[in-house]
C-alpha cells in the first residue's frame, strides 16, 4: 500500500502546485495600470460584408454600448454582427487591446481598413480572445470586429483592456495556463492511478477505477474548455470539443457511481435509478454528436440545446440529489459523508452559482467557477478513498487476526474432541481398578509395619492423583448443564479463603482479600469455587522469597472483574497464549488439565479470563463476569 499512499500525495501535491499558480496568475494581473474602454459601438445584421461597406456607415446607424454587461441578446435570426471600439487620441508606444471574451464562431478584426488579425472555427465553440498590439500611430483609430455564428451567442462579453503590451501579453498567456496545468495534473494521476489498480483487491478496484474516471474527465474537462487550448491549437479544435462532450457524458453518471460505492446503502436504490438514467442519457447525446459531427453539424442547434441546457439541469439535479443524501448520512454518523458533503457542498454550491448565473444571463457568463470548486470536491474524493483504503488494510487485519484465532479455537476443539473420545472409552475402565486397588492398600497397611505404612501411603496418594485426572477428564467427557443461581462474591471468596489460606501459609507466603459485599452474579458455586481455587492453587505453588497474592473484585461496566495478582516466578509471553490448552503446563508433574477445567467452567458461566505475566516478576489473572443487581427477597 505504500505506492498507494505515494499516488495519493502526489494527487495532494499537484493540486497545491496548481493553487500556487492561480496565485501567481492572480498577482500577475494585479500588476501594472490598465484602462478599461467602457464603451462601444455595434451594428446587427447579416450586411454589410465588408470593411469598406462598414466605413460608410453613418453613425447614427450604430448601437451604442455602454459596457458590455448591457450587450443586447442576439436576434434569432441574426448571425452577423459589427463592433467598432474607439482608441484614445493619444496612445504611447507598445500599447494593446486585450478582449478576453468574444462570442463568435468566425471573427475578423480589423485596424482602421487593415485586416491584423483572422480566426474561424468550423466546429461549435465560439468563445474567442485577441490581444491587438497598438502604437501612437493608431491613436483615434477604430478597431472593428466582424462576427460571425451559427450557435445562439454573438458579441463582447468581457472588459475592453488597453494597457502596456507585455503586461497583457502576460495576461493573455496565463489566464488559461492554470486550468491546463491542473488538467494536465488530474490525467497524470488518472495514469498513474491506473497502474496503481494492478495492486488492489477485486472489493477495492470499483471504487478506485470510478474515481480514476472522475480524473481523467476532469482533467479533459479542463483543458477542452480553455479558449488557450482553441487558439494555439485551432486545428485540433473539433477534436477538443468532442473530447469535451465526451468527458462530460462520462464524468455524471461515473461520479453518481462513485457515490453509490462510498456509501453503498439500501436506500440508494433511487438514486441508482437516477444514475442509469444519466447513463441512458448520456449515450444517446454521444450518439446524435456523432450523428451532428458525420452531417457536418447540420443539427447542431438541436445539439447545442441537448448539451448546454438539458444537460445542465441535469447536472443540477444531480448536485441537489448528491449534497441532499451526504448530508443525511453525515447526519448517521458517517465521516465519510461529512468529509464528502464539505467537498462537494463547495463543488455543488459554485457550480449551481455558475449554472444559475450562466442562464439568467441568457447563457452569456462563461462558467469558471465550477473549477475552484473541483480542486476542493477532488481533494475529498482522494481523503475518502485513502480512509477506505486504509478501513479495508484494517479490516484485512482484523480478518486476519480472526483467522488466527479461528484455527487456535479449531485446534483446542479438536483436542477436547480427542480427550472426549479418550475418556468415553477408558475413564470407566480405569477408575474401578483404581479403587479397588486403593481399598486393597488399606487393608494391607493395616497389618504393615511402620516402613511398609509409608510405602503404601505414598501408593495410595498416586493413586487418588489418578483419580483426579480422571476426573478431569470426566468433566469434558460429560458435562452436565448446571444450575445457576445468585451468587454473592464476598461470601464465594471468603468460603475459598478458609481453604487457601493455610496452603498459602504452608509454602511461606500470604494472601491478601479486598472483596466488597455488594457483588452478585449468576453461576454455579461448586464450579466457580474449583475454578477459583485452581488458579489460586497456580499461583502457591509459583511462589518464591515472601510470596503474595493479593485477590481483589469490583464491578466495572455492567461486569464483576476478580483480579488474582501473585509475585512468583512469572510465566514467559510466548507461553501465556498456550494457557488452558489440554497437556500444556509450566509444572513438573502437571497435566494441563486443571487450567483447562478453569476455563470451560468460566466460559459456561459466559465469562472471560485473561493473564498477563512477567518472568520473575509475577503473573495477574483477570477473570470478568456479566454483573447482576440483588434479586429482592
Amino acid at each position: 500500500m505504500t505506492f498507494i499512499h505515494r499516488t495519493l500525495w502526489i494527487a495532494v501535491l499537484m493540486m497545491i502546485i496548481g493553487l500556487g499558480f492561480s496565485s501567481s496568475q492572480l498577482q500577475a494581473q494585479s500588476q501594472g495600470e490598465k484602462e478599461i474602454i467602457t464603451e462601444w459601438n455595434l451594428i446587427w445584421g447579416n450586411e454589410p460584408n465588408s470593411i469598406d461597406s462598414i466605413l460608410k456607415t453613418n453613425h447614427s446607424d450604430w448601437l451604442r454600448i455602454p459596457d458590455y454587461r448591457a450587450f443586447p441578446q442576439k436576434p434569432k435570426e441574426i448571425s452577423t454582427a459589427w463592433a467598432k471600439v474607439d482608441l484614445p487620441s493619444q496612445l504611447p508606444g507598445q500599447y494593446s487591446i486585450l478582449i478576453n471574451e468574444i462570442y463568435a464562431q468566425h471573427m475578423m478584426v480589423y485596424l482602421g481598413k487593415e485586416l491584423v488579425q483572422e480566426v474561424n472555427y468550423e466546429f461549435p465553440y465560439d468563445v474567442q480572445r485577441i490581444l491587438i498590439p497598438v502604437n501612437k500611430e493608431d491613436a483615434g483609430k477604430s478597431i472593428y470586429l466582424k462576427l460571425e455564428t451559427t450557435l445562439d451567442r454573438l458579441g463582447i462579453n468581457s472588459d475592453i483592456q488597453l494597457g502596456n503590451h507585455t503586461q497583457l501579453m502576460r495576461q493573455f498567456l496565463k489566464q488559461d495556463l492554470v486550468s491546463v496545468i491542473i488538467g494536465c495534473s488530474f490525467i497524470f494521476i488518472a495514469f498513474i492511478m491506473f497502474i496503481c489498480a494492478i495492486y488492489l483487491k477485486r472489493i477495492q478496484i470499483a471504487s478506485w477505477i470510478s474515481l480514476s474516471l472522475i480524473f481523467i474527465t476532469m482533467g479533459i474537462i479542463f483543458i477542452t474548455n480553455t479558449p488557450l487550448t482553441y487558439i494555439y491549437f485551432a486545428q485540433f479544435g473539433a477534436i477538443f470539443s468532442d473530447m469535451f462532450d465526451i468527458a462530460l457524458a462520462v464524468f455524471l453518471p461515473t461520479l453518481s457511481y462513485y457515490f453509490e460505492k462510498v456509501f453503498e446503502n439500501g436506500q440508494l436504490h433511487r438514486f441508482r435509478s437516477f444514475r442509469k438514467f444519466q447513463i441512458f442519457y448520456s449515450a444517446f447525446y454521444l450518439l446524435f454528436m456523432i450523428i451532428n459531427r458525420l452531417s457536418d453539424y447540420k443539427y447542431n442547434n438541436a445539439y447545442y440545446f441537448m448539451t448546454s441546457t438539458v444537460l445542465g439541469f441535469i447536472m443540477i439535479i444531480q448536485f441537489v440529489l448528491l449534497i441532499t443524501l451526504s448530508v443525511l448520512f453525515a447526519k448517521r454518523g458517517n465521516k465519510d459523508a461529512v468529509i464528502f458533503s464539505l467537498g462537494f457542498a463547495l463543488f455543488a454550491l459554485l457550480a449551481t452559482i455558475d449554472l444559475t448565473w450562466y442562464y439568467l444571463s441568457s447563457q452569456t457568463h462563461q462558467l469558471f467557477l465550477w473549477k475552484w470548486g473541483i480542486l476542493g470536491f477532488n481533494s475529498t474524493l482522494i481523503v475518502i478513498l485513502g480512509r477506505r483504503l486504509a478501513a479495508s488494510q484494517d479490516l484485512l487485519m482484523n480478518y486476519s487476526k480472526e483467522l488466527e484465532f479461528y484455527n487456535q479455537h479449531v485446534q483446542v476443539s479438536e483436542k477436547m474432541e480427542m480427550i472426549s473420545s479418550l475418556t468415553a472409552s477408558v475413564a470407566h475402565e480405569v477408575r474401578n481398578p483404581l479403587q479397588v486397588t486403593r481399598g486393597f492398600l488399606q487393608l494391607v497397611a493395616e497389618s504393615s509395619n511402620e516402613k511398609n505404612k509409608g510405602h503404601i501411603s505414598i501408593a495410595i496418594g498416586e493413586l487418588d492423583r489418578a483419580s483426579d485426572i480422571i476426573t478431569d477428564f470426566l468433566t469434558f467427557a460429560k458435562p452436565q448443564e448446571e444450575e445457576f443461581t445468585e451468587l454473592n462474591i464476598s461470601k464465594e471468596l471468603k468460603q475459598i479463603e478458609g481453604i487457601i489460606v493455610p496452603l498459602a501459609t504452608s509454602h511461606g507466603g500470604n494472601v491478601y482479600l479486598h472483596i466488597p459485599r455488594d457483588l452478585f452474579m449468576e453461576g454455579n458455586s461448586p464450579k466457580l469455587k474449583q475454578a477459583l481455587i485452581n488458579i489460586i492453587k497456580n499461583s502457591i505453588e509459583a511462589f518464591q522469597k515472601d510470596g503474595q497474592i493479593h485477590i481483589k473484585a469490583y464491578e466495572e461496566q455492567n461486569e464483576v472483574i476478580i483480579l488474582i495478582k501473585d509475585n512468583g516466578s512469572g510465566i514467559e509471553p510466548a507461553q501465556l497464549s498456550k494457557l488452558g490448552e489440554p497437556y500444556f503446563t509450566t509444572k513438573v508433574k502437571g497435566t494441563g488439565l486443571g487450567l483447562m477445567v478453569t476455563f470451560r467452567i468460566i466460559e459456561a458461566m459466559k465469562g472471560t479470563i485473561r493473564f498477563s505475566s512477567q518472568k520473575n516478576v509475577g503473573t495477574e489473572v483477570m477473570i470478568r463476569f456479566p454483573s447482576i443487581r440483588k434479586k429482592s427477597s
